[in-house]
Order: structure tokens, then sequence, then C-alpha cells
């Protein structure tokens, strides 16, 4: 069950209208690596997870990215303003000043559609959880490029909070990915000669070979701000 709560998780507002940046925000609102994609893929991959901390946190993350898209929805919203300009609005989609007066669709910046096809569940935790990593680095990157084109402070404060936001989730996705150990697809990791061979195809190879999978183990990460006092977990 979910339940709306009308304050955002941040409120957010602009220094004024700027049709051609609400339609760049529209990338992650409705784009491939944007909030409604996370939340969908979080909640959904959750349905099968056994372990309950980690069924938590992916219920947890999912149900915040639904907030963040509520907060880039209301950005792009603020940014539309309310005077129709398709005429003058030359960067992504006119479709705000065309079909849906000026409220935030579900496309991204060029105005094409969301596709549930971006969503990644594969019913293996461990192949989930890389997904997710890889999703929360991409999302954080998609808000670096936007930061760096608007001087709007209002924008700038949003972004700064959700990217920042991204990274948190990374890390705590990092932190479950470790908890796994070697279960699902980890299981049974590096025990055949064929995965300790290296095909050196761009010869003369200099970097990596066949010592490099000698004493081949599951991936762990190193997760930042975690101190390695017993008792204590992460550091804020």
């Amino acid at each position: 069950m979910f339940k709306h709560e009308k304050q955002l998780l941040k409120e957010v507002r602009v220094d004024g209208p700027n049709l051609n940046y609400a339609n760049m925000m529209q990338e992650q609102f409705g784009g491939p690596q944007g909030e409604l994609k996370a939340a969908l893929q979080y909640i959904s991959q959750s349905f099968r997870i056994k372990d309950p901390a980690i069924k938590d946190l992916f219920f947890d993350i999912g149900s915040e990215e639904l907030g963040h898209m509520e907060m880039v929805g209301t950005l792009v919203n603020l940014l539309n303003g309310h005077n129709l300009d398709a005429q003058n609005t030359t960067v992504g989609s006119v479709e705000a000043s065309t079909m849906s007066g000026l409220t935030p669709m579900l496309t991204n910046a060029s105005g094409y559609p969301f596709n549930a096809a971006w969503i990644n569940e594969t019913g293996d935790l461990a192949a989930d959880i890389l997904s997710d990593i890889a999703s929360e680095q991409r999302a954080k990157v998609v808000y670096e490029y936007l930061y760096r084109q608007i001087t709007d402070t209002g924008v700038r404060e949003a972004i700064d909070f959700l990217l920042n936001r991204e990274e948190a989730h990374n890390t705590l996705f990092r932190e479950a990915f470790n908890k796994l150990e070697e279960t699902g697809s980890l299981a049974d990791w590096g025990v055949t000669s064929d995965s300790k061979k290296y095909f050196d195809l761009s010869t003369p190879g200099k970097y990596f070979d066949t010592n490099n999978l000698q004493n081949p183990k599951p991936p762990k990460f190193n997760i930042p701000n975690q101190t390695n006092q017993q008792g204590q977990g992460m550091v804020h």
C-alpha cells in the first residue's frame, strides 16, 4: 500500500520559467535513467526477494524514487510557467506547448515516451543489485550534466540534493551486495579452468594476463564512509 503525503521530500523552487530547460529536466522524469524507471525497477525486483532486510531496502529506495519523481515533475511544471510557447522552444520536445498544456509528460528530453523495457529484472539478487548500482551511477551522471547547464539557483539546489541521494542509494546497494556472499549467481565462482583464462586478443598484451585470474572470487565493494570498528555502521 502506498500513501501520498502532500509535502515534497524536499521543497523545490525556480528563479523563473525556462521552457527549454524544462524539456531537459524531462530526462529525469520519464527517461531511461530517470526517477520513474528507478522506482519501478526496485519495487518490481523486490517481490522475489526473500531476505527481509534487503527486501525492505528495495521498497524504501523505490518509494523514495517516487518522491524524487514528484520533485522533478514539480520542477518541470514550475519551469514550464504558464505561457504556451512552442515556437520559441528550441531544445528537445515541444509537446508540453502543443499537447499536454505544460503538464509534465512521461517522456525523456526528446519527447520519447517512457518504456518499460528499460526496467531490469532477473530474479537473481546479485545481478539485480549490480544493475541497480549502475542505475544510480548513471542517474548521478545525468544530474551532473544537467547541473552544469543551468544557473537557476533553485534548480541547482534541487539537483544537488537529488544527485547526492543517488550516491546514498549507490552506497546502500553496495552494502547489500556484500551481504550476498556466495549465493545465487555468485555461487561456485571461479571453480573451472575456463574461469581462470585470459584471452589476449589485443596483442601485444600489456596490462592483463592469466595471472590476474589465478584465484578468482565473487566481487565485493569497499563501502565509502564505512568504519571498520565493531558495532558501528555507516558514518554520516
